[in-house]
């Protein structure tokens, strides 16, 4: 895991078409502003997870091997 340090304002980037910026830091909770291509899908990280189990939960009804991670 890389570990970065920013200040509002200042931005990582990730390959050469994504930037995650601060917007807001109030206490523990940090805004970030996220830019990437369309085609890149971008999910807070408890929605991604609940996406995954209702797909798996589906395709298991539906008879078929579990969709991998």
């Amino acid at each position: 895991m890389l570990i970065f340090t920013r200040r509002i304002g200042e931005s990582i980037r990730i390959g050469h078409d994504i930037r995650v910026r601060i917007i807001d830091i109030k206490g523990k909770q940090v805004r970030l502003g996220i830019e990437a291509p369309p085609e890149v899908i971008v999910h807070r990280e408890e929605i991604y997870l609940r996406i995954n189990e209702t797909n798996a939960q589906s395709h298991e009804n539906a008879g078929g091997d579990p969709v991998p991670d």
